[in-house]
């Protein structure tokens, strides 16, 4: 019989605090292969202690990590890990493809530097000095240089900060590219639209502990309601005509468009469309933004 598999990362109870401050208490993460992965949490979640954990850049006070089944240092020495983080690991006076010939050099094997310079979408500034690049061009020859090892592992934080719109989409594509080839990643974001659209699983982290894990949309179930927009011409978006309904929770208004959160959106639906001018009303399940704020906020049970 063929065994399964290591999973790409087994965190067990993990613990970590600093001084009297607890950062992580008591987390367990298992990401199969292949699988992408958001981390998502709040500032001050944890989710960079967890991240540098996985990454051997500090040490649990107990608990273990396992990525491919051996330490975290071993699997970045075997170039079966590299990160993407937010700063820092560029010599801004070489050149973009310098400074991956030099990063090449530290592997005793690697892709190649043209290949992986296309796949992050950066040949053409390719002889662009790093300091004259954008942040978002330094974001992706960051991701270039995580490819160079050809890395089971991805793990990204913040991975697009810097970049436009157009610059993202394509980073996220390249991305799911390299799943579909087996890649694992798992990425931390602050843009929630990012986590909705190309995680295949979502882990929310809070003080220090995780909240919830699971597929987008079992995440998105986990909060009750839905929630009702509508367009109100002139005085109709007053949200006191809707605050004092059965089931309302919150009301906000931007321009004539009303967006309500209730626990009973078939009675709202019916009250706008009888007795208001309302039009173009859309009912739709609680979003990720809705989630993380419930999840999160100092009054959710952790």
């Amino acid at each position: 019989m063929t065994s399964s598999p290591a999973p790409a990362i087994e965190a067990t109870a993990l613990v970590k605090s600093f001084g009297a401050v607890r950062a992580v208490t008591g987390v367990d993460l298992t990401v199969r292969p292949g699988e992408i992965v958001a981390f998502l949490g709040p500032n001050g979640a944890g989710k960079t202690t967890t991240i540098d954990m996985l990454l051997g850049l500090t040490a649990p006070d107990s608990g273990d990590v396992r990525v491919f089944g051996m330490a975290p240092r071993a699997a970045i020495a075997h170039g079966l890990v590299s990160a993407v983080l937010q700063s820092g690991g560029l010599l801004k006076d070489l050149t973009v493809r310098e400074t991956l010939d030099l990063t090449a050099s530290l592997f005793a094997d690697t892709r190649p530097v043209a290949e992986v310079l296309e796949r992050a979408g950066i040949i053409e500034i390719a002889s662009r000095k790093v300091g004259l690049c954008s942040g978002g061009q330094q974001q992706r020859l960051r991701f270039a240089m995580a490819l160079l090892s050809d890395p089971g592992l991805l793990i990204l934080d913040e991975p697009t900060t810097g970049m436009d719109v157009e610059g993202r989409r394509a980073f996220w594509n390249a991305i799911r590219a390299d799943a579909d080839r087996g890649r694992t990643v798992l990425f931390a974001t602050h843009y929630l639209d990012e986590a909705d659209e190309y995680a295949d699983r979502i882990v929310l982290m809070s003080r220090g502990t995780i909240v919830a894990d699971g597929a987008t949309s079992e995440i998105k179930n986990l909060v009750s309601g839905r929630i009702v927009q509508a367009t109100l011409p002139g005085a109709g978006t007053d949200p006191a005509l809707v605050a004092d309904l059965p089931g309302v929770e919150e009301v906000t208004v931007q321009g004539d468009r009303i967006t309500v959160h209730t626990s009973d959106s078939d009675a709202l639906a019916r009250h706008l469309l009888t007795r208001t001018a309302a039009r173009d009303v859309e009912i739709t399940p609680q979003n990720l933004e809705s989630v993380f704020l419930a999840l999160t906020s100092e009054g959710a049970s952790a």
